[in-house]
């Protein structure tokens, strides 16, 4: 009985060890299949997360989140009274986006390089681009630019909120305000209100032989700008958003020139590429889908994001566009620049 009893037990231990190895054969199968399956279906999912990223429009009033922007949208003008591009066309328009509440900077221009309206025997024009002012004092600041209108007469406001992270459709809309009222006209610039700008030299470039009429971009081009992926850093871009490891060659958003061929043809294929809030980079990825490259200046010296001030006056003499640190300074160097400096 003794015998029979182990022989069972033996029997029994053996048909559960077999069992047991039945089991995790079959159990790593099936983990191997739901691996696999598994797999499958994050790769489907990411590919789908990736194409609704970039393929998605967001319906009206939707937030695009931290980096996008929602544009294109049907956003109006709201204010337009200036005659520039309507009874008149200028050789070349400067574009000034500043924010609502910034008047200071709009009289400094104007006072400045911003006044110069006939150069070279070319009449040269400037309109200042604005959103709609925000905080508790935004009527206030709304009336104090309806006035300024009236009296200047060089204001275009559209109806978007104006802030830094809209700066990609103020610069669309400027586009689409240029591609409405300047066809006739032959370049613009778009420069940012702590910048000089030596008009003379801007259109003594945009008059040689060697500058395009059509599908000419010019500024401080930045070739190969490498996506920033570390959180922590400002421009932060994950792969989600964009998956190449760099930016297609854009000109640096301080001031760049265009043909006015190019406003409405960048407005064309906009719709095809989900809009940053990077506006320059934006801008570069329009180009690079119109198969238009930027060119650079003719010497490297003539747009300047950062440089060590305070310039000479021989610096100055040559350069096209300059940040400034103060208004000041500003004033400054416009006062220098039209001195007859030759080095």
């Amino acid at each position: 009985m003794q015998t029979r009893a182990h022989t069972h037990i033996y029997l029994y231990t053996h048909f559960c060890v077999l069992m047991c190895v039945f089991c995790g054969a079959f159990m790593q199968h099936w983990r191997t299949q739901l691996k696999h399956t598994f797999v499958f279906i994050l790769g489907a999912a990411a590919i789908l997360f990736i194409y609704l990223m970039n393929c998605y429009e967001e319906p009206a009033g939707s937030d695009p989140g931290p980096y996008h922007v929602a544009y294109p949208r049907n956003y109006r003008f709201i204010m337009d009274n200036t005659s520039t591009c309507r009874s008149t066309t200028p050789f070349l328009v400067l574009m000034v986006p500043v924010a609502p509440g910034d008047a200071a900077a709009r009289d400094l221009i104007r006072q400045t390089w911003g006044g110069e309206s006939l150069v070279l025997g070319r009449r040269v024009e400037t309109v200042f681009v604005t959103g709609l002012p925000g905080g508790g004092d935004a009527e206030r600041t709304q009336r104090e630019l309806r006035r300024e209108s009236r009296r200047h007469g060089d204001l275009i406001q559209s109806d978007f909120r104006d802030s830094y992270h809209n700066l990609t459709i103020k610069t669309m809309v400027m586009l689409e305000w240029l591609a409405e009222r300047c066809r006739r006209s032959a370049f613009a610039v778009k420069v940012d209100s702590d910048v000089l700008l030596h008009v003379r030299n801007l259109v003594a470039l945009l008059l040689e032989p060697g500058t395009a009429r059509r599908n000419y971009v010019s500024g401080l081009v930045w070739w190969h700008s490498p996506v920033v992926r570390n959180p922590f850093v400002r421009f932060y871009m994950p792969r989600a958003v964009i998956a190449q490891s760099e930016y297609p060659p854009y000109p640096l958003g301080m001031a760049y020139v265009m043909s006015l061929d190019l406003p409405a043809r960048i407005l064309e294929v906009s719709p095809l590429i989900r809009p940053i809030y990077i506006e320059d980079a934006y801008l570069g990825m329009c180009l690079q889908r119109l198969g238009v490259t930027p060119t650079d200046p003719p010497r490297g010296d003539m747009f300047l994001v950062a440089p060590r001030h305070p310039l000479t006056s021989c610096s100055l003499s040559k350069v096209v566009a300059v940040t400034t640190t103060s208004p000041s300074q500003m004033r400054s160097y416009w006062e220098r620049s039209r001195e007859d400096v030759h080095c």
